[in-house]
């Protein structure tokens, strides 16, 4: 019955939707997305308060008996995450589709808000289900919904590819859940996440354990399932690319919490943890190493993306270590970084991608050698920007720095306390190094795209995006600042969605971190009293002073010009050394020869992709092309053919009917 009602509110959500005027689809999905988020969230407070489980549904299926739904501290704070996040990209749209009203059909916007809504609440249907038949139902829900909407500016042939791309690799993602809640009903008679205890208390863990992390890890964008992530942000519109690199992916480290909370034994965590470690930093490093690289807005944030869920697969690592070794301390610093980096990287990259959203609707481009001085003209867009950019720097006074600093403790906890200190210093250093090419990455980014001057017309006579799109931005900028300027009530509400894996009173594990955090939210007001009082010294002394405006002083070079700046191949050229061997360059343009005293005008448009994309979708990309070669031939041009194989499949449908197979 409660799929029947599932299906029944799909249905009365694509009606609603398809009757709305083109300007109303956005308000209609916005309605039932912070409806059923606002239902979902009032009930998810009640449960963090609580610290108690509310039962949502109850039902059966044949293939894996009965199924549930229900709303615990951690489903809880997942429920809130993509409530907020959902809502704000569904803002965000109003804005930013109001240019394709008239390029779009009613029933292409009619298709991409269904999807949005669907997406959504099907992300809310995700962290709330108790596992089986509910789960894998809203998951492939929340999947289908996410290729619909890539395939928004369907015309265009990479973005064709990119969806493709990220359906097959969902799918395969998919199976391997099948297959894993399959054998969990087979061995223990359940298909929910609570049988995984009983599962591992009597059965290897390691096989059901690695099935789990790759279908979850596929969806979070785990090395190296990573590839489909940095084609189908960049494919996407904005708002989309917010979504699914803010909410969607974390559905992926919501399963793998789910799955190694059921672990029990020292030497299951120890293993689990090292595993999930050695995932993280190499998901880290591979993903800031490749955004440092490249040399598109949205390209540079999808791999930005891939390099914070390897700062909390970090975290999640540090965390089974600590419990394997029965360290509290461990335990509690590493779990709230790791939950706390989860919903910070909802706000902080949500705000990065509606800005880049920002700068390709108003210059048409997010190539970072096509952009420069956007500060000037987009003067809200680029303070917000640069608050997004601190934040995923995790510099104070905003919200990374509070996550990455626990997670950071943790490691150094662990040093001291003698236990697994090789990992921990492993982790301690790939996460050290992560955090300076993030600076350099982001540095790079903001530095071509809001600094310097124009190089196009486009820039030059750009102006700031309309209030629907800095509304939505604002959603994301109040949650970075409040969690940076008060860290202690965001870490209390955290620590209570970590109870399920901590396993001890709410008061201790916020005694734990008390101290740090105290100092933290002293130092973050500090910080913002010294910026103000430096401000104000300056707004008093220049007020009796005549201010003129100049150009950049160019080292008394009488003739500079654009083409003198920094573009993003000149700006990480330190990190072209190991490039070769993880990228594969594409690009137009010839170099300077030696031989040219007066070199002519060259252009360059450099391109780096990954090669670990290229070794895992050369595959079915070959296979693709084989399956069309031989379905070709079938295609005679006689109608006698064509006959003939119509009554060949109807026989063979006869002769499997009668034979019971169908």
């Amino acid at each position: 019955m409660f799929f029947l009602y599932t299906l029944f509110a799909l249905a009365i959500i694509t009606a609603a939707i398809c009757i709305a005027p083109p300007k109303a689809k956005a308000w209609c999905a916005l309605t039932f997305i912070v409806g059923a988020g606002a239902a979902l969230s009032v009930k998810a407070v009640e449960a963090l308060a609580g610290g108690r489980t509310v039962a949502l549904w109850a039902a059966r299926s044949l293939a894996l008996g009965c199924d549930s739904g229900s709303l615990d501290p951690l489903s809880a704070f997942f429920v809130l995450l993509i409530a907020v996040g959902a809502t704000a990209a569904t803002l965000y749209s109003r804005g930013y589709l109001s240019h394709a009203l008239e390029r779009k059909s009613p029933a292409h916007l009619s298709l991409h808000y269904v999807a949005l809504a669907v997406m959504s609440l099907s992300m809310l249907g995700v962290v709330v289900s108790d596992g089986g038949y509910s789960f894998l139902f809203f998951w492939e829900l929340m999947t289908v919904a996410s290729f619909l909407l890539i395939l928004f500016d369907a015309e265009r042939r990479e973005v064709r590819r990119a969806a493709l791309a990220y359906l097959i690799m969902m799918h395969i993602g998919f199976v391997l859940l099948v297959i894993g809640f399959v054998r969990l009903r087979l061995a223990t008679g359940s298909a929910s996440f609570a049988a995984l205890t009983p599962y591992f208390a009597d059965h290897a863990f390691l096989p059901l354990f690695l099935v789990f992390l790759a279908g979850f890890g596929m969806k979070a964008g785990l090395f190296p399932m990573h590839v489909w992530l940095p084609e189908a942000h960049p494919a996407a519109p904005s708002h989309v690319s917010a979504l699914m690199s803010g909410v969607m992916i974390k559905t992926g480290v919501y399963g793998i919490l789910r799955v190694v909370a059921a672990l029990g034994t020292p030497e299951a965590l120890r293993t689990a943890g090292l595993v999930i470690l050695a995932a993280g930093i190499a998901t880290g490093l591979w993903g800031v190493i490749l955004a440092a690289a490249q040399n598109d807005m949205k390209r540079l944030l999808a791999y930005s993306s891939i390099e914070n869920i390897g700062v909390i697969f970090i975290g999640i690592g540090i965390v089974l270590l600590g419990k394997s070794s029965g360290n509290p301390s461990v335990t509690v610093c590493g779990i709230a970084g790791a939950l706390l980096h989860t919903l910070n990287h909802s706000f902080f990259k949500s705000l990065l991608f509606f800005g880049a959203g920002n700068v390709l609707t108003q210059t048409g481009t997010t190539s970072l050698d096509s952009l420069g001085g956007a500060a000037r003209h987009m003067p809200l867009t680029a303070i917000l920007f640069l608050v997004g950019t601190a934040a995923i720097c995790a510099l104070p006074p905003f919200n990374g720095f509070v996550s990455e600093l626990l997670i950071y403790s943790g490691m150094f906890k662990g040093i001291a306390s003698g236990s697994d200190v090789l990992a921990s210093a492993a982790g301690l250093a790939a996460l050290a190094l992560i955090g300076g090419i993030v600076v350099l990455a982001f540095a790079k980014l903001y530095g071509i795209v809001f600094l310097g001057t124009p190089r196009s017309h486009e820039v030059a006579e750009a102006s700031e995006v309309d209030n629907f799109r800095l509304a939505a931005m604002a959603l994301p900028l109040a949650g970075i600042l409040f969690v940076g300027l008060f860290p202690v009530t965001a870490v209390t509400a955290i620590t209570r969605a970590a109870g399920f894996f901590v396993r001890m009173p709410v008061s201790a594990s916020d005694w734990l971190l008390a101290p740090t955090l105290t100092a933290v939210g002293r130092t973050a007001w500090l910080l913002i009293a010294v910026v103000a009082a430096l401000a104000w010294l300056r707004h008093r002394t220049l007020r009796a002073r005549k201010v003129a405006q100049g150009p950049t002083w160019g080292c008394s070079f009488t003739a500079p010009n654009i083409r003198m700046q920094y573009t993003g191949e000149s700006f990480s050229e330190g990190l072209q050394s190991i490039m070769p061997s993880l990228t594969r360059q594409d690009g137009e343009g010839d170099a300077v020869v030696k031989s040219e005293i007066f070199p002519s005008a060259h252009r360059f448009d450099i391109r780096r992709k990954d090669r670990i994309g290229n070794l895992l979708s050369a595959w079915w990309v070959e296979l693709l092309h084989q399956i069309n070669l031989r379905v070709m031939r079938l295609r005679t041009g006689k109608i006698n053919h064509y006959i003939l194989f119509a009554l060949a499949f109807l026989t063979l449908i006869f002769i499997l009917s009668t034979l019971d197979l169908l």
